[in-house]
């Protein structure tokens, strides 16, 4: 990966780096790394475990338990070990950094969709020249399916969650042998004891009504409960929803939404003085300085920008 690549991952990293999340993605890890250990050893010796084949050239002879340390914490592998010779994964070897790089290959496959070819190439990228069979591709693959549906329905009653984030993020995805647009709605909290969960994930029409409803609803369910602020864009059907499901919860439009849709009224050459000005109101040590600061920006807003008055009006 380039020096971007690791720099946006560890950035990854750092916001599911809390929770259940990160216990989930380790897990993906250790066995996606596992998988393709014990795939590079059955491309080495010319047979599966236990399978009887003329093209077998070594025997498997117990194995061998080793330490990673990864971003997501330390993981256990077992380094298989052979009756004649020696063998060592590949993908351990010294100085290569496979935890991230093989992270980055399993939430591509799982995200997006991607070809059990475009899976081989990117599994030889990292050092594994065997590549890997479509069949353990799709072994891992449902492994995967397996831990994020059981993520996606834990129980979330085990601490109050005051503060709830709702965002979408689009994605090209395959979808009847096309490439479409698709949004991923995904539902973020702040527990009552100050550590951030990411609750849940779905794929839907980000402004639908019925929609949200449904995936709000799925939350409660499971227990989520004491939401107090729900921060969200401001798009009508899923502030409906919000009021419906969780209702006397307050709802705050989210800050950032609210400056894109701002900075979009200006022109290039004033983006950044408009930016600056918005986001003194948010650095603001209370809410009545808070108050007062609004109105003076959009005071100062409304002649040369109006659009951008408004909307903060």
């Amino acid at each position: 990966m380039t020096h971007h690549d690791d720099a946006r991952l560890d950035d990854l990293l750092a916001h599911l780096g809390e929770g259940d999340t990160k216990d989930l993605f380790r897990a993906l890890l250790q066995r996606g790394m596992q998988e393709l250990i014990d795939a590079e050893l059955t491309a080495t010796i010319g047979a599966e475990l236990h399978e009887r084949t003329d093209t077998r050239t070594n025997q498997r002879n117990g194995g061998r338990s080793r330490t990673l340390s990864t971003p997501a914490g330390d993981i256990e592998l077992r380094i298989p070990k052979l009756r004649v010779g020696s063998f060592f994964p590949s993908l351990l070897e010294p100085r290569r950094r496979v935890d991230q790089a093989l992270w980055a290959v399993i939430m591509t496959a799982y995200i997006t969709g991607t070809s059990t070819r475009k899976i081989d190439d990117l599994v030889r990228a990292l050092g594994c020249e065997s590549g890997i069979s479509k069949s353990t591709v799709s072994r891992i693959c449902k492994g995967i399916d397996d831990e994020v549906a059981v993520f996606r329905t834990r129980p979330l009653g085990h601490l109050a969650m005051p503060y709830l984030f709702l965002d979408a993020t689009y994605i090209k995805a395959r979808n009847q042998h096309r490439i479409v647009g698709r949004a991923v709605v995904v539902a973020t909290a702040v527990t009552i004891d100050g550590n951030r969960e990411v609750l849940g994930v779905d794929v839907g029409d980000s402004e639908d009504e019925v929609f949200w409803t449904a995936f709000l609803r799925t939350l409660r369910d499971r227990g989520l409960s004491g939401v107090r602020l729900v921060i969200s864009d401001a798009h009508s059907g899923l502030k409906a929803s919000i009021a419906r499901v969780f209702a006397g919860a307050t709802w705050q439009r989210c800050k950032v939404h609210l400056a894109r849709n701002i900075l979009a009224t200006v022109n290039h050459a004033h983006k950044d003085m408009v930016a600056a000005m918005v986001r003194t109101i948010h650095a603001q040590p209370d809410a009545a300085a808070t108050r007062a600061q609004l109105h003076a920006v959009v005071e100062m807003l409304t002649d040369r920008f109006p659009n951008s008055a408004e909307i903060l009006a």
